[in-house]
């Protein structure tokens, strides 16, 4: 039986100045690494909350080469983690506009893998009005990375409500599901664990979601409440607001557990 994996979740409330975001992120990835952790995983938009939509165009970086990417990959190497790099924007096909992209870091700190957002978040409640479609281009593909011992399904905040892409993510089963968010103080309270919860329990498989957590310099709040979700659906670690740390393990004999009690995965006739 392999062995449990420590992880950890990290939450950041980010600015609109990149390097103290570098900066915070560093300080949180040592921290996680010096607790055990192996694989580490950054919330989305990590690296820059934006006064406007398009200041990510500013900081777009070609894929494979940029100071973000290679701070991710620096970091990875010198900690000897597996890192989740949250989100960048990077630039596409579309001149103007960028893909919102969750890169993977290997311990050796070679690219491993990337995941461009394929659902753009819209929400419009006459106080609150966010369009991520107004500057970026949705990705297209589903994307699952071998990191050591655990098959790592990507996805990326607003995917989270779309069970579809999961299921897609979970042939062959994932260990691990990963969930880098900045979801937005309304829609948060009202919805973050519950779906968390629920793509654990449905796909029985652990859940690693590093939020954004708190009042941003732009303005914005958001939910935070980072979490590490078990296969059965049981809440392992939280931290509300504010820059942090969240660190469980992944135990493969949990997962086979549960799957052998429940064999929900072979019932699937879909």
């Amino acid at each position: 039986m392999t062995a449990p994996v420590r992880i950890a979740a990290l939450q950041t409330v980010s600015t609109p100045d990149v390097q103290r975001n570098l900066d915070s992120a560093g300080r949180l990835i040592a921290e996680a690494a010096a607790q055990g952790a192996r694989l580490v995983a950054l919330p989305e938009y990590f690296c820059l909350m934006g006064r406007r939509d398009s200041d990510k165009l500013a900081i777009a970086e070609t894929p494979g080469d940029g100071p973000i990417q290679r701070f991710l990959a620096s970091q990875a190497r010198e900690h000897r983690v597996w890192v989740v790099g949250g989100t960048l924007p990077l630039r596409g096909p579309t001149p103007e506009r960028v893909l919102n992209s969750c890169c993977v870091y290997a311990p050796d700190g070679t690219h491993a893998a990337r995941y461009d957002k394929i659902h753009l978040f819209r929400f419009d409640n006459g106080r609150e009005s966010y369009d991520e479609a107004r500057v970026l281009d949705a990705g297209s593909e589903p994307v699952a990375v071998q990191a050591a011992a655990l098959r790592v399904g990507l996805s990326v905040c607003y995917d989270l409500r779309f069970p579809e892409l999961y299921r897609a993510l979970c042939r062959p089963p994932c260990d691990l599901l990963t969930m880098p968010s900045a979801f937005t103080y309304t829609t948060g309270r009202a919805h973050w664990e519950l779906l968390l919860r629920a793509r654990a329990v449905e796909n029985q498989c652990y859940v690693l979601a590093p939020a954004q957590g708190g009042t941003h310099e732009n303005g914005r709040r958001t939910w935070g409440h980072s979490m590490i979700v078990d296969p059965w659906g049981e809440v392992l670690g939280v931290r509300s607001e504010g820059e942090g740390v969240v660190i469980a393990d992944v135990d493969p004999a949990r997962i086979a557990a549960v799957r052998q009690q429940l064999p929900a995965l072979s019932h699937r006739r879909l």
